[in-house]
């Protein structure tokens, strides 16, 4: 790791209480191998240094956060993973059912379109318009679903604190 610092075991130890304490009022829950899950939440403190925003671990980060949105912790494909698979694409989130041992840990597959792919849904996505009768549009937190009918999304998410550029337009 040429030109990075290295993590300190405090920084990842208080980042794991934040987001451990975070989850677990959220409703989710971080895999239960601390060991594991401590060496993700130190990949995260990594790319936090590395490019300024918590890009997931497991994946390679492009250093734009713009064309990394969708990979930022907690990722857009969470809640889908955890539904299908039980953990989200690295295991840093998993489903109470691997917590209480009922299920392993098993390899996710990639649920991230190709580039291209994703620079297509963008292009679609700028071409919608808000629903006629509206006065406001409505946006929705891309992490956790919250919506919200204001001029512009809010500057965090009041329910899982995601930043604002994580909103998209949703009417």
């Amino acid at each position: 790791m040429t030109g990075e610092r290295a993590v300190s075991p405090e920084a990842v130890d208080r980042l794991y209480k934040k987001l451990f304490d975070e989850a677990e009022k959220a409703g989710y829950h971080l895999g239960p191998d601390v060991e594991f899950t401590k060496e993700l939440v130190r990949g995260l403190i990594v790319n936090e240094e590395r490019y300024g925003y918590r890009a997931c671990p497991c994946r390679l980060a492009s250093g734009n956060r713009r064309d990394d949105l969708d990979i930022i912790c907690p990722c857009d494909y969470r809640d889908s993973d955890l539904a299908e698979f039980d953990a989200c694409y690295c295991g840093l989130y998993v489903s109470e059912r691997i917590v209480k041992g009922e299920k392993d840990l098993q390899p996710i597959p990639e649920r991230r379109p190709p580039e291209e792919e994703r620079a297509l849904a963008e292009i679609d996505a700028a071409r919608q318009k808000p629903s006629a009768g509206l006065s406001l549009p409505v946006w929705r937190c891309k992490v956790c679903g919250y919506l919200c009918a204001r001029e512009e999304p809010p500057g965090v998410c009041p329910i899982c604190k995601a930043d604002k550029d994580r909103f998209e337009r949703f009417m």
